[in-house]
């Protein structure tokens, strides 16, 4: 199946989620990533924020408990460049900081930026992925390009609902692939 196919089928499959399926998936995916997600040495953690219309993971419940239980960790999010077609990261500062753009998207309308080099982890957001850490978003290539300007010892995390596929194919030089992936009742290493 294409890239375009499998982008298809995903997003259709997330929309066909309930409210409160979406909801219930989302807190078992948070649960799930502090269980089985390291976070010592972690200073920098960059998070996507979540199109709700497209029933995307809540990474609200991620930073709030992230907030809680680890507040030494700063959190960073994304804003949409679109001019250059590159994603710019803040530090969070609260959620009176954000603005939804025309995708849907919450972004942060002013605050610090957050240099890539100081980022440790990133969840990365994404429709599916396969048993080899492959992962397809919607298109656009954001997250690929912004990844190749972290460290290489950042730490790629996928956030899905879904179980991966056998193989998405061709992967193309440009995708970067994860180092895991956490679902709602399980954790892929890659």
């Amino acid at each position: 199946m294409t890239k375009a196919a499998l982008r298809k089928l995903y997003l259709q499959k997330r929309l066909a989620l309930s409210e409160s399926a979406t909801v219930q998936l989302s807190k078992q995916l948070s649960k799930t990533s502090f269980l089985c997600t390291d976070l010592s040495g972690i200073g920098v953690l960059h998070t996507f924020l979540p199109i709700k219309k497209n029933k995307e993971p809540d990474t609200f419940y991620i930073i709030d408990r992230i907030r809680r239980e680890n507040p030494s960790i700063q959190l960073s999010i994304p804003k949409v460049n679109e001019e250059n077609g590159l994603l710019e990261n803040y530090y969070w500062e609260g959620h009176d900081q954000l603005r939804e753009n025309k995708w849907g998207i919450p972004e942060p309308q002013h605050g610090i930026p957050t240099p890539p080099e100081k980022i440790d982890m990133v969840l990365v957001p994404l429709l599916v992925f396969d048993q080899q850490g492959h992962r397809v978003g919607y298109g656009k290539g954001y997250y690929d390009r912004f990844l190749t300007t972290c460290r290489k010892d950042c730490k790629k995390i996928g956030l899905s609902f879904f179980r991966p596929i056998e193989l998405i194919s061709p992967s193309e030089e440009h995708d970067q692939k994860l180092d895991q992936v956490i679902t709602p009742g399980r954790n892929y290493q890659f």
